[in-house]
């Protein structure tokens, strides 16, 4: 049995044209397993998203928890990963000649990182790790899961997470899936949301494919096999927009279920999502990696699946707060867990909301990413919801620019599609439309990518910073 799945593997796990029966992705698992440290905590580096997968169900087989290195982390964030994390090893998993990337009995080249507290500041020192150790599964309260936040709004934290919170996310999201399923996971596995997406798919049995990066266009043509796929709200935007352009792709898509996370989902992207995939259903749903799954939304508002309090409101709108079994454990900082604040079971990490009489949920984003602009309080995340679905609209953030009369601009940076561009005066009639007067961008900006993290969201803190030092790269819109 695979402990974090909650069975043995039912399914068969798809990449790069090839395929593991459970059997086999068992066997890999268990041999990945036998070389590390029981109990230890460990970081994965390089390697594809099989290789990361097989070892990271080896890691929780060893009653390890994880750390997956981002490859496009700066140094300065890396160095502040491993800092707080404190792994006991770091393993590269890039194939090397002679070295089958699957798990196998094999000698690894490893940091080995030592913890003892009478030499806290020892070097690092290199050492073959050879280990063959029995395989405690654990129980539901084990750590198993170093998470890392976004770093959209800064420096990447370090989270700590038993297998509980995630068992029962599993059950929380609500998403009932088969063996005849095909689960496309089209984003690195370094995202928890991805990750998230793979282990409900193999603990529900159905089949998974693997995408090491994203793509939109091979995204589109692995929905030819795939029934569901997991997605952030940009994703989302460039791959209905392939299948508008395709009408071949379009016939041959094979999706009945978009999951979306990261952001909300526009109304104008969920209609274009309906006229080009009819009957496919989109279940959204919103959460943060210190509070697991929130709210789930599936076809009506946004709905709470655990406790949530609304606090302080002006204007309906306040700070969110969370009680829930499927919370994290604490940070890690200096290799040590600091448990999360809480009030009486309560937490929350800063998300403006409003929670209407009948039991719905409008998340407006953090308070960090609020702009004041002429003596009002405009969230960036309801102006990006406004502009993510317009026609041409890849992805969009909002952001301030200093100005100095009204303290700060409402600034667009929008992501156009290439191929067809949006139109200046159709977004601002679109906002026009939709957002009173102040909320309204004054600063429009275009670019062909915007910055990401590894889960596809913009790197809101990078791109401010750009903005600032005027090096962001832009065009006329």
């Amino acid at each position: 049995m695979l402990p974090i799945l909650g069975r043995s593997p039912a399914s068969r796990v798809a990449h790069a044209g090839t395929a593991l029966d459970p059997q086999e992705l068992l066997a890999r698992a268990t041999r990945a397993a036998q070389l590390l440290p029981p109990g230890s905590r460990v970081a994965f580096d390089g390697g594809n998203a099989l290789t990361r997968l097989i070892h990271f169900l080896g890691a929780d087989l060893a009653g390890c928890a994880t750390l997956f290195l981002e490859p496009a982390w700066t140094d300065g964030d890396r160095a502040a990963v491993l800092a707080d994390a404190r792994p006991d090893l770091v393993l590269s998993l890039d194939e090397s000649p002679g070295h089958a990337a699957d798990g196998g009995e094999r000698t690894v080249r490893a940091t080995y990182r030592h913890q003892q507290a009478v030499h806290p500041t020892t070097e690092p020192s290199e050492r073959t790790v050879r280990a063959t150790c029995p395989m405690p599964a654990g129980s539901e309260l084990t750590h198993f899961y170093l998470p890392t936040t976004s770093g959209s709004s800064g420096s990447p934290k370090v989270l700590i997470r038993s297998r509980r919170s995630w068992l029962r996310s599993f059950a929380a999201l609500g998403l009932p899936l088969a063996a005849r399923d095909r689960v496309l996971v089209p984003g690195p596995l370094s995202s928890s949301l991805f990750l998230f997406g793979v282990l409900h798919a193999l603990h529900s049995g159905a089949e998974v494919e693997l995408l090491d990066k994203w793509s939109a266009a091979d995204a589109a043509d692995a929905s030819r096999r795939a029934t569901t796929v997991h997605l952030v709200p940009a994703m989302l935007s460039a791959l209905v927009s392939t299948l508008e352009h395709d009408p071949v792709l379009r016939a041959e898509c094979s999706l009945r279920t978009v999951v979306c996370g990261g952001a909300k989902v526009d109304e104008a992207l969920e209609e274009r999502l309906a006229k080009v995939l009819p009957g496919c259903a989109l279940v959204e749903y919103y959460g943060s990696a210190e509070h697991s799954l929130i709210a789930v939304r599936r076809g009506g508002p946004l709905r709470p699946v655990v406790d949530v309090e609304v606090r302080d409101p002006v204007d309906g709108v306040g700070e969110l707060w969370v009680r829930s079994e499927l919370v994290f454990d604490g940070y890690l900082r200096g290799g040590e867990i600091v448990p999360a604040a809480t009030e009486d079971g309560w937490s929350t990490v800063g998300d403006r909301a409003a929670l209407h009489s009948d039991g719905s949920l409008d998340v407006l984003g953090r308070a960090g990413s609020a702009i004041n602009t002429g003596a009002r309080i405009v969230g960036a995340e309801e102006v990006e919801s406004v502009l993510r679905g317009a026609e041409g609209v890849l992805d969009v953030l909002v952001c301030a620019t200093p100005h100095p009369r009204f303290g700060e601009l409402v600034t667009a940076v929008v992501e156009i599609d290439p191929v067809a561009p949006p139109s200046l005066r159709e977004l601002r009639a679109r906002v026009r439309r939709a957002l009173d007067p102040a909320k309204r961008p004054r600063r429009w900006l275009a670019v062909r990518d915007l910055p990401r993290t590894a889960s596809g969201k913009p790197a809101r803190a990078v791109i401010a910073e750009r903005l600032r030092a005027g090096t962001l790269r832009t065009e006329a819109l």
